[in-house]
């Protein structure tokens, strides 16, 4: 009989103690050594990628503004034949985070910023996100834009991150999710929280989410298509109150949804 007993609602655990082992079912890692990336983002802004062996060497123009090559670690993850998740763990900065989605078909790209805030503001998650829709040096782009998608609002799915995690989200708006864990360390807590959902491809969603209650974001690639997995990474502030960055990924369960008949959501 499985364990149904109520959790400790004082016993809300850190972002370190939950983020440990959430990447066991996740996609495999590759190389990017000897790939320039050079990507031209809708704010007229400039990314541009050197990727070495284990870091990239990266300018940007733009909000992101890094004039000087900086140099910094990074994790790519094919996800499709054609489409790469590639974060950017900062070390050349505190707090902080870069997340690109791109397609070498499309020549499509997808920027996320990750910023950690100095304090805490009341009813305001600490992690601040900012989107960009881009395009790559790799060719002429094709296909729709990367934009923010309201698709997955009404849809209820589980998520298998490792034998130990095993999270439910429910999509209720444009500006919002809730969560609960089901298996795991917090299991039996969960919150509505503040989410953004941009659609990069048919069937790729990029799910980002900013929660009140501790200092942590996530950004993910869910591939809603064929292979039902999601890619994904955090940032928060440990229990030591220290930023860290963690990977995270597994196999998606669609559980069902719902359609409004009348008024929709925000």
């Amino acid at each position: 009989m499985s364990d149904i007993s109520a959790p400790d609602p004082d016993d809300w655990r850190t972002y370190d103690e939950f983020a440990a082992g959430i990447d066991a079912y996740r996609l495999p890692n590759a190389s990017l050594q000897g790939t320039r990336l050079i990507l031209s983002l809708e704010d007229g802004a400039r990314l541009d990628l050197d990727f070495g062996a284990d870091s990239v060497t990266w300018t940007a123009t733009g909000a992101i503004s890094q004039s000087e090559p900086a140099s910094d670690p990074y994790d790519a993850v094919p996800i499709r034949r054609d489409v790469t998740f590639v974060n950017l763990p900062l070390e050349s900065r505190e707090r902080e985070s870069i997340t690109v989605v791109f397609s070498t078909t499309t020549h499509r790209a997808l920027v996320t910023r990750s910023r950690i805030a100095e304090h805490d503001i009341p009813d305001t998650p600490r992690v601040h996100q900012d989107f960009w829709a881009g395009v790559t040096d790799g060719g002429e782009p094709t296909g729709d834009v990367p934009a923010p998608s309201r698709d997955l609002i009404g849809k209820r799915n589980v998520y298998r991150y490792s034998p130990h995690h095993l999270y439910e989200h429910v999509y209720i708006s444009s500006q919002r999710y809730a969560w609960q864990c089901v298996e795991g360390v917090q299991r039996g807590h969960g919150d509505m929280d503040m989410s953004t959902v941009w659609k990069f491809a048919d069937g790729l969603y990029l799910f980002c989410f900013r929660e009140f209650r501790i200092a942590v974001a996530s950004v993910w690639l869910h591939d809603l298509g064929y292979q039902l997995m999601t890619t994904g990474i955090f940032l928060g502030l440990n229990g030591e109150g220290e930023a860290e960055h963690s990977t995270a990924g597994g196999h998606i369960y669609p559980l069902g949804s719902v359609d409004y008949p009348d008024v929709q959501p925000v």
